[in-house]
């Protein structure tokens, strides 16, 4: 008996390795290393913007902030970060 509870999704994930269904990778010190080195330098910030905005697009923006848990700055850096990544979803923050 595990002295740890597990979700659904975490419990599959152990019975898919204890059954050899999943194999850990041989490489994966330097696995590790090079995905740390990726995230390093995917949130290194470098360069410095100045914007204008209207009044209410902020207030909205730090509104969806506050929901997420995070600085609106850091939101909107993330916003930015998708959108150059290939990986921004529209949806209205208003519905």
């Amino acid at each position: 008996m595990s002295k740890y509870k597990l979700t659904q999704e975490e419990q599959e994930i152990l019975d898919a390795f204890e059954s050899g269904k999943i194999q850990p990778i041989p490489n994966a010190k330097e696995e590790i290393k090079k995905h740390r080195k990726y995230a390093t330098e995917t949130f290194k910030k470098d360069k410095r913007i100045n914007i204008r905005i209207t009044s209410r697009d902020l207030s909205v923006i730090q509104k969806v902030a506050m929901l997420e848990g995070i600085p609106y700055q850091t939101f909107i850096a993330s916003i930015l970060h998708k959108f150059a990544d290939g990986r921004y979803i529209e949806k209205r923050a208003d519905n």
